[in-house]
């Protein structure tokens, strides 16, 4: 692995174009997007092998602040592009960033497609349990009875398990951390760009100003605490009884498995056809 200079986060940024960013105070994403780097600084990639794509939301913001190879196209359609982009050039690490709503609601056909092809690329899902830019609705990840500007007397819909989501898709890597778990985030996203197939990583992520007061959660500080009270490792949940789990949320890898790559087998495909057909 590569030694990674020091504020090697601006390294990454693009600096004169596109700051002050839009996020508010607290909010989790920034602390995703330096671990992104770090992990891609890590890898050793060169940055001209690497797309990131994003649709519409607080975390799509993020490929207009960092200097890779950038798509920030339209609500719901990352993955779309990103597998236009994967087959047209599969040589290349294609990274998906979305959040819960872009990616769950208006995007969740191409999410369950996406995992069911196996196609090779790396879906980074920021997951703040409500649409944060457009005002505080509620999306598929806000908890039961939790407070939305669309709920205001609480979410009465159950909430999609994402993870749980991509497994029953054929995801062949998903993975779940927190904002909080910085280094085992890190960790997480570098396993899934090296993953030869299609990954999901959720990271549960902090919106102090709309969720966590429309919920009476607290500010960043608190918030951050209760991803660290609130979650357990995998293999501790997996060795403690009922009673001390019930409640917490999973942090780990919850399945990595090797099967055929969609885009390996398109050009098996074309190799047939082109011995079928003499050519």
């Amino acid at each position: 692995m590569a030694t990674i200079p020091q504020k090697i986060v601006h390294q990454y940024l693009r600096h004169d174009k596109k700051f002050p960013h839009v996020w508010c105070a607290g909010c989790s994403n920034g602390i995703v997007l330096g671990a992104i780097i770090r992990a891609i600084a890590e890898m050793d990639i060169n940055r001209d092998d690497i797309v990131m794509v994003s649709g519409i939301g607080c975390s799509s913001r993020m490929p207009v602040y960092i200097d890779l190879n950038t798509l920030h196209t339209l609500h719901g359609r990352s993955i779309a592009y990103a597998t236009g982009v994967k087959l047209y050039k599969p040589y290349m690490k294609v990274i998906v960033i979305t959040g819960d709503g872009d990616c769950t609601a208006i995007g969740g056909n191409h999410l369950i497609h996406a995992a069911r092809r196996n196609i090779d690329l790396t879906v980074i899902l920021i997951n703040n349990n409500i649409y944060g830019m457009t005002g505080g609705q509620a999306s598929p990840t806000t908890p039961h009875m939790a407070i939305a500007t669309t709920a205001p007397y609480g979410n009465i819909e159950p909430d999609f398990n994402v993870c749980n989501l991509a497994m029953g898709a054929g995801a062949s890597f998903v993975a779940r951390t927190t904002a909080y778990h910085v280094q085992e985030m890190q960790k997480y996203f570098i396993e899934a760009i090296n993953h030869p197939g299609f990954s999901l990583v959720e990271v549960e992520s902090a919106c102090p100003v709309i969720y966590g007061r429309l919920n009476k959660k607290g500010g960043a500080p608190e918030m951050m605490k209760s991803m660290r009270d609130n979650t357990i490792p995998l293999a501790a949940y997996e060795k403690l009884p009922k009673e001390k789990t019930e409640g917490k949320t999973i942090r780990g890898i919850l399945r990595q498995e090797v099967r055929q790559e969609y885009c390996a087998a398109y050009q098996d495909l074309i190799k047939r056809v082109n011995v079928k057909e003499g050519k």
